[in-house]
C-alpha cells in the first residue's frame, strides 16, 4: 500500500479547547500522553491505481480540461459534465466505527449534550441536507449540500447557464455499529489539540476498513463513509505523525472515505469539517490519481502533485473552516480550492475566485 499524505504546519495548534462529554467516550481526561500534533489529511491507493488509473467507475465520472500557460491539464470528476445540465446522485453508506482500547472508548452512537449522536448529527449536517442557501460574493449558487454548491461554484462559468447540474450524496443507509480494539502497537491514548483522544495507525485501520466494506456487502456504486469519534489516524502508533483526520482512497474496485468527529469547539477535525474536507476531495478526484496539475504544486509542498482541494487550505485560520447553521446546530464546513486556484482560467469559477470562501491564492500558492 502507498499512501501520500502533506501537512501544513500550524503554530500553536494545541489551542484551548472544551473537554469532550465524559459520556462520550466513558473516560475521564487523565492521564493521557501528550503529542506534537499537526492538521493532516492522507489518501492512500494501491500500485495499480497508479500505474493503471482506472477508465470505468459505477458512479458517472467525466473529464474536466483546462490549459495554463500553453499546457493543457485533465482531471476526473465525479458526476457529469455540467454543460448538459444534469442531476448525479451519489448513494452512500455510513459505517460507525467504535475504536476502544483499554478503559477508553469512543462510540459514534453514544449520546451527546444536544440529545443527538455523533451519527444522527452527520446525517442532518450540510454535507447531507439541503438547508443551506448558499450566497457567494453576492452570487447566489443554490439551496442544496455543500459540497455541490461548491462544485456549482466551482464550475459557475457553465453551471450558471445549465442551472439543472449538481452532484448529491443520497440520505445515507446507516449500517450497525462496528467495534475495534486498537492493539497497543498500533496506537495510543494521547491528548492533542487540548482533547482526549485514541490515535490508531492508519496502516492498521485501514485493512480492517476494507474487509468491513466486503462483509457488510456495500454496493460498489455507493460511497462508504467510516466515522470515528474522539480519534485520529496517523502514520504510526500515534507517538508521532499525529494527526490524520480524515482520509479517502480507492482500492481498485471502489472508493471509500473515512473521517473523525472531534466533539470539541475550536479543534481540528471539529464536528463534519473532515467530511466536508473529504467528499469534496472524493468528487474531485474518485481515483485518487489526478496527479495532472502545474509543476508549481510541486515545488510549494505537494510532491505528489495529487488535485487535492482541501489541503492547501488546512492551515488557515479555524483550520479552514467556516461556521453554518441548520436544524439548530452549528457546523464547521472546511473552504475548498476551485480549479482556478490549479491554474484554470479565473472565470471559471464564481466570481473569479480561487476557493468557495473568496480567499485570493495564487496558483498553488500552498501546494495541494
Amino acid at each position: 500500500m502507498i499512501k501520500s499524505w502533506k501537512s501544513l504546519l500550524v503554530a500553536g495548534v494545541a489551542a484551548a479547547a472544551l473537554s469532550a462529554p465524559v459520556g462520550a467516550l466513558g473516560v475521564s481526561s487523565a492521564g493521557a500522553a501528550g503529542v506534537h500534533p499537526h492538521p493532516i489529511f492522507a489518501v492512500l491507493h494501491t500500485k495499480s491505481v497508479v500505474s493503471s488509473p482506472a477508465t470505468t467507475h459505477s458512479v458517472p465520472t467525466w473529464k474536466f480540461s483546462y490549459k495554463y500557460e500553453g499546457t493543457k491539464y485533465t482531471e476526473i470528476f465525479v458526476g457529469t459534465n455540467p454543460a448538459y445540465g444534469k442531476s448525479t446522485t451519489v448513494p452512500t453508506y455510513i459505517i460507525p466505527v467504535q475504536l476502544s482500547q483499554g478503559t477508553f472508548v469512543a462510540n459514534p452512537l453514544s449520546t451527546l449534550p444536544d440529545g443527538q449522536t455523533v451519527v444522527a448529527n452527520t446525517v442532518a449536517s450540510p454535507v447531507f441536507q439541503s438547508g443551506v442557501d448558499f450566497v457567494q460574493g453576492g452570487t447566489n449558487v443554490g439551496t442544496t449540500q455543500y459540497i455541490d454548491a461548491y462544485q456549482r461554484a466551482a464550475l459557475w462559468k457553465t453551471v450558471h447557464n445549465h442551472p439543472t447540474y449538481h452532484v448529491l450524496l443520497g440520505q445515507p443507509t446507516i449500517e450497525p455499529l462496528q467495534s475495534l480494539t486498537v492493539p497497543a502497537g498500533d496506537g495510543t491514548v494521547a491528548t492533542a489539540f487540548g482533547v482526549k483522544v485514541l490515535v490508531a495507525n492508519i496502516n492498521w485501520f485501514d485493512p480492517l476498513a476494507q474487509s468491513l466494506l466486503s462483509s457488510l456487502a456495500i454496493p460498489k456504486n455507493a460511497l462508504p463513509i467510516f466515522i470515528t469519534t474522539q480519534s485520529y489516524l496517523s502514520d504510526n502508533s500515534g507517538l508521532s505523525g499525529c494527526c490524520i483526520g480524515g482520509y479517502h482512497s480507492y482500492n481498485g474496485t471502489r472508493a471509500y472515505a473515512q473521517f473523525s468527529y472531534i466533539q470539541s469547539s475550536g479543534v481540528f477535525s471539529q464536528d463534519v469539517s473532515a467530511l466536508s474536507h473529504e467528499i469534496g476531495e472524493y468528487i474531485n478526484d474518485p481515483y485518487t490519481n489526478n496527479t495532472d496539475v502545474p509543476v508549481s504544486c510541486a515545488e510549494n509542498g505537494n510532491q505528489s502533485r495529487i488535485y487535492e482541494i482541501g489541503d492547501p487550505l488546512e492551515g488557515d485560520a479555524n483550520y479552514g473552516t467556516y461556521p453554518y447553521s441548520l436544524g439548530g446546530f452549528t457546523y464547521h464546513l472546511q473552504d475548498l480550492v476551485t480549479p482556478v486556484y490549479f491554474g484554470a482560467p479565473a472565470a471559471t469559477s464564481v466570481n473569479n475566485w480561487s476557493t468557495f470562501q473568496g480567499t485570493t491564492l495564487s496558483v498553488c500558492q500552498n501546494g495541494g
